[in-house]
């Protein structure tokens, strides 16, 4: 009987043992989305913020009379500028207001 009982609790503990061993540890569990925010962070949205910031300041340093092209493709001459509407000389006729 006690033979039995004393193999009993040698299974219960290893077991245990097991199964404490196999419980993942929760920053562990987490690595994987951290890595993977770090990963984004560098390749989209920081390249993203820098390629902003370039746009802004090409912006800020345009003046009458520089040759420009849109993003739609409109090739122009600044010849009026308020704080954001662009007046573009497209041809001897045609100005294009745009924002």
């Amino acid at each position: 009987m006690y033979k039995f009982l004393i193999s009993v609790v040698l299974l219960i503990s290893n077991a245990q043992a097991q199964n404490a061993a196999a419980t993942p540890n929760p920053i562990a569990s987490f690595a994987p989305f951290i890595a993977i925010a770090f990963i984004f962070y560098f390749l989209v949205i920081k390249p993203q913020k820098k390629q902003l910031e370039d746009e802004k300041s090409m912006l800020n340093t345009l003046t009458k009379g520089d040759e420009v092209y849109t993003k739609g493709g409109i090739l122009g001459t600044i010849v009026g500028m308020t704080e954001k509407i662009v007046t573009l000389e497209v041809n001897d006729s045609t100005k294009l207001k745009i924002l």
